[in-house]
């Protein structure tokens, strides 16, 4: 049994589970509580949605069929309301279609049923980790400042207003200045998938990050194109002035 780490557990302990399954409710929980972690439950969206805007949730593990709808419908009310929340879809729908719906609507992973333990505990972990570590850091570059506490990114006073996952984007390309990333790479970094075929929902990302990065002078570049190979983060020279 996982030994939990307190001071980890301290910053990211609550879990909403979403799933109308009983038994299979009733195995995440068990195992989730084992690994030290609060878990609250809900069989619907709405009761998801309650316990979204009243409790702290540090991880939303979430089915797609449910009694009163689609979870991909609360995913995308989520994003769109600016929530940081990793969102984790446990779903039996495994098609290479349904893996990218799922991550185009805002969902961070994808766990496919039948699922085991082992594979259920480790992305969890793994998830909450990412999470943790990113809100651990600020970055600083000429006139820019992506706050990964708040998740905010301001240019030259100005908050630009991303979505999480272009918020996710655009700090782990930071985080490594200069370096290319193949679409692969990103894909297994930022979504933490690895699977190919889903190489395209990273070209929509950065489209829509570069979309809104263009409205910025300082920030209109700093996401380049490597032709053949991938992507990088060039930050902004101190000789680059207002427009």
């Amino acid at each position: 049994m996982d030994t939990p780490n307190r001071d980890f557990q301290s910053k990211l302990s609550t879990i909403l589970l979403v799933e109308d399954e009983q038994d299979l409710s009733q195995l995440v929980q068990l195992n989730l509580n084992a690994m030290g972690y609060r878990v609250l439950h809900a069989s619907t969206l709405q009761y998801a949605s309650q316990l979204l805007a009243t409790e702290h949730i540090d991880l939303l593990l979430m089915d797609r069929m449910l009694p009163d709808g689609d979870g991909l419908m609360l995913c995308q009310q989520i994003r769109q309301q600016g929530l940081a929340v990793p969102i984790v879809l446990l779903t039996a729908k495994d098609s290479e279609a349904d893996v990218v719906l799922g991550l185009e609507s805002g969902a961070d992973d994808y766990i496919t049923k039948p699922f085991s333990v082992l594979e259920l505990r480790a992305r969890v972990k793994a998830r909450l980790r990412f999470q943790h570590k990113e809100e651990d850091k600020s970055l600083q570059f000429n006139g820019i400042t992506i706050n990964c506490e708040t998740r905010e990114v301001i240019a030259d006073d100005t908050q630009l207003q991303l979505t999480a996952r272009e918020f996710d984007l655009l700090t782990f390309l930071a985080s490594h200045p200069q370096q290319v990333f193949s679409r692969m790479q990103l894909l297994e970094a930022v979504w933490g998938l690895n699977y190919e075929g889903y190489e395209h929902t990273v070209n929509s990302h950065i489209n829509r990050l570069r979309s809104k990065l263009s409205g910025r002078p300082r920030l209109a570049e700093t996401v380049k194109t490597v032709w053949g190979v991938g992507y990088k983060f060039a930050p902004p020279s101190a000789t680059e002035v207002h427009a």
